[in-house]
């Protein structure tokens, strides 16, 4: 997938996201003033776009290993939880570059704020996830993501060979996307992602608790230049891009 810089970055968008449920029905989710994150940890993840290499598909690789998420040969209806977007400078100031994408995990989802059963929630780390006993299959979430970074379940799945057995094989039909590895935050981890493109690349790619003044992440987000994708809709996402 290509993208346009300014695309990704938001120039000029509004503060509130319109969801087009139907000809000429919308459905606005505004974010609200206050943070919605009242746990003690707040996880984020810091991708440095200067250390990732466009060739390199070492988290895309670690998280369909970690997550059990296949591949069913249908460009249209495979399932991604994380993905490498090629974006252009429109003034061509720099070649093309690529980004990790996926759930930005924001404070303000309007994932969560359009599902119709709350198979979509947030927990108190801020970490959003899906309940896929509530789930109806009706993508509103996936309308009203900015990222696209959700996916529908089109195929019926296996357990793969060799899978992590902890996490639960998808139901047919539902929704699913990126949890920031919740399974290894709450052992103590990082996700599988961040894991694998420290051991195997330049290390890109960072996660922690941006609550903790003295973390890695928060440190670097507060010292250094870093953004956020679409940062004009006000979603307050916690995936970071520094170099973008």
């Amino acid at each position: 997938m290509t993208m346009d810089r300014r695309t990704v970055l938001g120039v000029g968008g509004a503060a509130a996201v319109g969801v087009l449920l139907a000809p000429g029905i919308h459905l606005i989710a505004a974010p609200p003033n206050e943070t919605t994150a009242t746990g003690a940890n707040r996880w984020a993840m810091l991708v440095d776009i200067n250390l990732c290499a466009s060739e390199c598909t070492a988290c895309l690789d670690a998280c369909r290993r970690e997550n059990n998420v296949p591949l069913f040969g249908d460009p249209a209806r495979d399932i991604h939880w994380i993905r490498k977007v090629e974006v252009q400078d429109k003034d061509r100031r720099r070649p093309p570059f690529s980004i990790p994408m996926l759930c930005n995990h924001c404070e303000h989802p309007p994932c969560v704020h359009v599902c119709p059963t709350s198979a979509s929630f947030i927990r108190k780390d801020g970490i959003v996830l899906i309940d896929e006993h509530r789930c109806i299959g009706c993508r509103y979430c996936m309308i009203a993501c900015p990222y696209k970074a959700r996916s529908l379940v089109y195929f019926p799945t296996k357990f793969p060979k060799g899978g992590n057995p902890r996490v639960p094989i998808r139901a047919k039909g539902v929704v699913e996307k990126c949890t920031f590895c919740v399974h290894r935050v709450d052992d103590g981890q990082i996700p599988a992602c961040v894991e694998a493109c420290q051991q195997s690349s330049k290390g890109a790619m960072l996660f922690g608790d941006i609550n903790d003044p003295q973390s890695e992440i928060s440190q670097r987000v507060k010292t250094l230049r870093t953004e956020t994708i679409r940062a004009d809709l006000g979603l307050k996402p916690h995936v970071h891009y520094q170099g973008l």
